[in-house]
């Protein structure tokens, strides 16, 4: 990550600005702050994160509040991810005036600077993914749990769905992706039988497993991982614990080339 560039957009302006700062130098990034985010256009090329520094005060002023919302907006279409900063109490208000941060993570501050380097790379790992367009395949039964997944990662992945295992087959022969979320409970051919018909094929054979599941039973997760699939996900797992999730796995992979 050492050289990638991140904007701080400064709305609440505070002597905490210059320590985050300083931690983002001595992470290796290349630090650009906006004091002024509404007099001066944001950018785009080579910025790997934009962090939203928030005031209390835009929450009661439309003018202002409209100038997030449009922020957010261009950062979004531009491809790029967001880390938000504000007061615990404002999370809420800042979730419903400007939506598309419900997308994004939060940081609460007073920011515990201890595990601010950890989540600052974890969003600087999703916008990377955001940009490279990593595509997955979710292949689950139930239409309705697979499209929720699926607006959870929209702004990370192109997601596809197919809804039986046989059609994942069809489908994975027919076009490339690079994980499979894989339920591991399903009517007629069930999430095993497809991981051995994927191993099967040597075109499809390397493609990350994961499978979703609704056991948490030590003796079930056993029986999951005994197949050797990349991982597994329980269904009642958050957004957010998934879409961390989903980002180690990259770093592990992207190591792992190394």
């Amino acid at each position: 990550m050492a050289g990638e560039r991140i904007v701080v957009v400064a709305y609440h302006f505070s002597v905490v600005m210059k320590s985050i700062e300083n931690k983002l130098t001595k992470m290796g990034f290349s630090v650009d702050t906006i004091e002024k985010p509404n007099e001066t256009p944001l950018y785009y090329d080579g910025v790997s994160l934009f962090i939203l520094h928030l005031s209390a005060d835009l929450f009661t002023d439309k003018l202002k509040l409209q100038r997030l919302e449009d922020a957010c907006q261009q950062i979004n279409k531009a491809g790029k991810n967001i880390l938000a900063i504000g007061e615990k109490k404002f999370e809420e208000d800042a979730m419903a005036a400007v939506p598309l941060l419900q997308e994004y993570m939060w940081i609460n501050r007073p920011i515990d600077m201890d595990t601010f380097p950890d989540t600052v790379k974890r969003a600087v790992n999703q916008g990377n993914l955001m940009a490279e367009h990593k595509h997955i395949l979710i292949v689950d039964d139930d239409p309705s749990y697979a499209k929720m997944v699926r607006e959870w990662l929209k702004n990370f992945y192109d997601v596809d769905i197919v809804t039986a295992g046989m059609q994942a087959i069809t489908f994975l022969l027919k076009h490339q992706v690079d994980l499979i979320l894989l339920d591991y409970e399903m009517p007629i051919v069930d999430g095993p039988q497809v991981l051995q018909m994927l191993r099967s094929e040597p075109e499809v054979a390397d493609i990350p497993v994961i499978f979703l599941t609704g056991v948490s039973t030590r003796e079930e997760v056993a029986k999951v991982m005994a197949l050797k699939p990349a991982g597994y996900i329980l269904k009642s797992t958050t957004r957010e614990k998934l879409l961390k999730y989903l980002s180690e796995l990259n770093d592990e992979g992207a190591k792992s080339k190394e």
